[in-house]
């Protein structure tokens, strides 16, 4: 009989564990808590534990019977990680201080089976950077302190075996697969010098030779490092928090290629603009890229980084393996129109598509027939729910959320490797593939139910009706005639500027980039966008208005003062700015 993975789903409701698919009608609630304040979930590697907070304790409980195996009376838990052997369960807390002094240890290792704490220390690190690494067999436990990263032995947290010191590092990533596993530490520049990503294998971490590859950065403020399958390369995005051409508000992104045999690259895309989105194949040395501005572009590309299938330009800003790697789902998501597609990865031909407005995360189920689709808060809390659908676009489950309840996250229940396997693949026959209609003007969520007003109705007249005679219209006062005068000059004045809407490319691309892989944070909203680049562009104006005033002066014969003089050689730096934002100067 085929497994059935679960799904979480963690709100304002409490937490659920929901049963399916691939049955047709979700098994719901099965497991629960009610409690409104459930911080954190997570599901062991084999699926067969799950843990959570609710605000008063940690609880782990067997997923197929929701029997407890372990209980905490940890209330503040924010992060939670279950070892892959599930011998022990990690919990971390928002650092605290009171007068300068952390509070009580924020960090904790249990073992699972006696309850014993076997490490408590106080980690200041953020939420993404705080988590334990083990290996497979859990032979090996890495840990990310102050300038280096710590390595443990079977367990064993008294002292550390390894040491990888390096100065200023910010992030380490273990290998997947087999031991020895090979280590990936990313450290910024500083005082001008190049951030820099590193390839060791464990133990030898120092001396000559030691490193199995380098690379180098000048324009990395801060960089994320993803292993392949095979353990046997790195993709890293390295991200600059300014953009020094001007061509992005939101920094400049690059992509690179290192692996353990010393080579490494960068991968050339050919449209400039954003890297919203890369994915390793889960059964293939090769990986997918999003990229460039609005419509972005898709591309499949081998372990030589050479492109080997385009999957065209479209409004997308997120690509997606199924954990069998036989299909990929192209998306658009955050403030793009939720549409989405699929791709058979053997024959690379659609198989599929739908639309899904709104969507904040999206999930691949671990039989890589089905994927969850959810509106959570606080990214929208308007139209809380989550969606299952089929690859071929079919809407399974529909699960909405009440009124003023919101939905927070969602997660499907790990399983083994090998655990499911592909099956075959439905494609449509040949010139039977229907694209999904353009999609209706947009409206919040809130106001979707609600009736729509025909712009007719107004003038809608009745059998038999006598349209009544227009009123005469009384004559304005001096004082109304005046302000009448003035709204129609700004009306006037308004429809002369040029559009706000198609000024620049980058802005429809920074409104794209909400769901970005490297940025968790909320984006900013398009009408921010716009007030920050309106602002902008007045003051360029003014600064060239400025310029005009000293070129007349310096003409007339009056000699200028060497600020002055300074001003009028930033006039091509500013008109050069003003063309980046697609506004010319008249």
């Amino acid at each position: 009989m085929d497994k059935i993975p679960s799904l979480a789903v963690r709100g304002t409701e409490g937490l659920s564990l929901f049963k399916g698919p691939p049955v047709n009608k979700f098994e719901e609630g099965f497991g629960s808590d009610t409690s409104p304040k459930c911080r954190v979930m997570k599901y062991s590697k084999d699926g067969s534990l799950f843990a959570w907070c609710n605000g008063d304790c940690v609880f782990v409980v067997k997923t197929d019977t929701f029997e407890t195996v372990f209980e905490l009376d940890l209330s503040r838990t924010s992060g939670l990680v279950i070892s892959p052997k599930n011998t022990c369960l990690a919990t971390w807390e928002i650092y605290q201080e009171v007068h300068g002094r952390p509070t009580t240890p924020n960090f904790h290792i249990y073992d699972l089976e006696s309850g014993e704490c076997l490490r408590t220390i106080t980690q200041k690190r953020q939420l993404e950077n705080w988590e334990p690494q083990w290996t497979e067999d859990e032979s090996i436990c890495a840990q990310i302190s102050t300038g280096e990263v710590l390595f443990y032995q079977n367990n064993d947290f008294s002292k550390p075996v390894q040491r990888l010191q390096l100065k200023g590092i910010s992030s380490c990533k273990i290998s997947p697969g087999p031991v020895p596993p090979k280590v990936a530490v990313h450290a910024p520049g500083a005082k001008g010098a190049p951030s820099f990503v590193r390839l060791f294998r464990y133990p030898n971490f120092s001396g000559p030779g030691a490193a199995l590859a380098n690379k180098s950065f000048y324009k990395a403020d801060s960089a994320h490092i993803l292993w392949n399958k095979q353990a046997t390369a790195v993709l890293v995005i390295c991200v600059a928090d300014v953009d020094q051409s001007g061509a992005s508000y939101y920094g400049e992104q690059t992509l690179h290629y290192l692996s353990i045999k010393g080579e490494g690259s960068n991968v050339t895309l050919s449209k400039k603009g954003p890297i919203y989105s890369i994915d390793w194949s889960p059964v293939a040395n090769e990986f997918i890229v999003v990229y460039g501005f609005m419509p972005a572009k898709s591309t499949l590309f081998n372990h030589k980084c050479e492109p080997v299938f385009d999957f065209g330009t479209s409004p997308k800003n997120s690509g997606y393996y199924n954990p069998l790697g036989d299909i990929i789902c192209f998306a658009g998501f955050g403030n793009l129109r939720g549409q989405m597609e699929f791709w058979d990865r053997k024959q690379l031909t659609k198989i599929g598509a739908a639309s899904a407005p709104d969507t904040t995360q999206f999930l691949w189920s671990p039989d890589g027939q089905h994927f969850a689709t959810a509106t959570c808060s606080p990214r929208l809390r308007e139209g809380n729910g989550f969606k299952i659908w089929h690859y071929n676009g079919t809407l399974l489950y529909d699960h909405p959320l009440k009124d003023k309840q919101e939905l927070w996250d969602i997660q499907w229940q790990t399983f083994p490797e090998g655990t499911f396997t592909p099956k075959a693949i439905k494609a449509p026959s040949s010139g039977t593939f229907v694209e999904p209609s353009k999609p209706a003007a947009y409206r919040p969520p809130h106001a979707r139910d609600r009736e729509t007003k025909d712009p007719h109705a107004d003038s809608y007249e009745a059998p038999g009706h006598v349209k009544q005679a227009d009123a005469p219209e009384q004559p304005l006062s001096k004082s109304a005639q005046k302000n009448k005068r003035k709204r129609e000059a700004k009306a006037k004045a308004k429809s002369i500027e040029p559009s706000t809407s198609s000024r620049s490319q980058e802005q429809r691309d920074a409104i794209a980039m909400a769901t970005h892989i490297l940025t968790p944070e909320e984006a900013p909203t398009q009408v921010g966008v716009s007030q920050e680049m309106d602002k902008r562009i007045k003051t360029l104006k003014k600064k060239l208005k400025a310029i005009e005033k000293l070129k007349e002066q310096q003409q007339s014969g009056k000699p200028l003062e060497a600020n002055q003089l300074e001003k009028l050689q930033t006039e091509e730096s500013i008109l050069q700015e003003l063309k980046h934002l697609d506004i010319s100067y008249s």
